[in-house]
């Protein structure tokens, strides 16, 4: 039997059981498919919220203490494993946005690098930008991450760790529970028990957890991109208009991303959503009109009410735990947002206060 189970193999469940190894514990992660192969897969990796001064403090401290992890955590998994997740510092550009001054007043809030630049400035960072912006916002700092192969690389790092042991291909099919304490896991290949178990199972948590008669307010909202297949250097940094983005890759793939869907768990593509995607991606840079559009895919992100994710312990149970509801933000939070979490478990001081993150209701006597 493992210190802890951990239930789904996104970036959250990946990174929480790598630093639960990390401190010396046996871990078993238990993934319904393949690890890192739904949202933290699908979504774009930039490492910060796409306008960050819309959204509430406690998002604001979980991403503020993410952003500056991941430059190490890219490099030790480059070193670890030869995967490199790509992690790219190159800024990014706000093209016409219209509330200036909340974002300047929650940049200086948070002592975060943000101004306004001049036409000069913008066309000299990205010269195929959409045309006849007289300024923009520029936040040097931002990075960005190949997300799929930053997934990669956590899951052969795990599959190195002795003592943790990875399940891939295993669909959980309930929680068993008694007298206030989860017994069993229950999976298509049997039973698996743990001294603590974590649901990080993204827009299925609620499921899980509903089968201990637990209800998570955690729903699927479906995102579609599409990525071109640009010349290097045609896009050279993040940048955002009207909601939409698009993002560079090394190899000169360039994402554009993304809806916003309520359509339960349905991942199906639409003709509709990739004519809005491609308009939205050439009004921003108007040479991706002549760039081939070579993958269209859809994910399910994990909705919550107000975008606050759920971290803490499960009220009711002495041994469950969740980390869920991250909504857009799962790559950009996962850093805190699990660290945090096995602060609480390991008996750790938090990097921030928990409150916020807690679901309600009495926790266990």
């Amino acid at each position: 039997m493992s210190d802890f189970l951990v239930v789904g193999g996104g970036v959250i469940g990946m990174l929480t059981t790598l630093q639960l190894a990390d401190a010396g514990h046996s871990v078993t992660l238990v993934e319904r498919g393949e690890c890192g192969r739904e949202a933290s897969w699908a979504g774009g990796g930039i490492v910060s919220p796409l306008y960050p001064w819309r959204y509430s403090a406690p998002i604001s401290r979980l991403s503020a203490w993410s952003e500056g992890r991941y430059p190490e955590l890219a490099l030790r998994l480059l070193e670890e494993t030869g995967i490199d997740p790509e992690y790219r510092q190159k800024g990014l550009l706000y093209l016409r946005v219209d509330e200036e001054a909340a974002a300047m007043a929650w940049a200086r809030d948070l002592g975060k690098p943000l101004e306004r630049v001049s036409a000069d400035f913008l066309y000299a960072k990205e010269p195929a930008a959409a045309p006849g912006c007289e300024e923009a916002l520029w936040m040097p700092t931002l990075g960005s991450l190949r997300n799929p192969r930053l997934a990669r690389a956590l899951s052969t790092r795990l599959q190195a760790i002795p003592r943790v042991t990875l399940l891939e291909g295993c669909e959980v099919e309930r929680l068993e529970a008694r007298g206030g304490r989860v017994d069993a896991v229950k999976t298509g290949r049997g039973r698996y028990r743990a001294d603590q178990v974590v649901v990080c199972g993204g827009a299925w948590a609620a499921s899980l957890l509903a089968s201990v008669d637990v209800n998570l307010p955690v729903r699927p909202v479906k995102g579609q991109m599409i990525q071109f297949q640009a010349p290097p250097s045609l896009v050279r940094r993040v940048v955002l208009m009207d909601g939409r983005y698009v993002i560079p890759r090394a190899d000169g793939r360039v994402l554009a991303g993304s809806t916003l869907e309520e359509s339960g768990f349905d991942k199906s593509l639409s003709a509709t959503a990739r004519e809005s995607l491609w308009a939205s991606a050439t009004r921003i840079v108007p040479a991706l009109a002549d760039c081939a559009v070579v993958h269209h895919w859809a994910g399910l992100r994990p909705g919550s009410p107000d975008g606050v994710p759920f971290i803490g312990a499960v009220p009711g149970f002495t041994n469950l735990h969740v980390n869920a509801g991250h909504y857009r933000n799962g790559l950009v939070l996962a850093p805190a947002a699990t660290r945090l979490l096995v602060d609480e478990l390991l008996g750790r001081e938090p990097i921030v206060d928990p409150l916020p993150y807690r679901l309600a209701g009495p926790l266990p006597g």
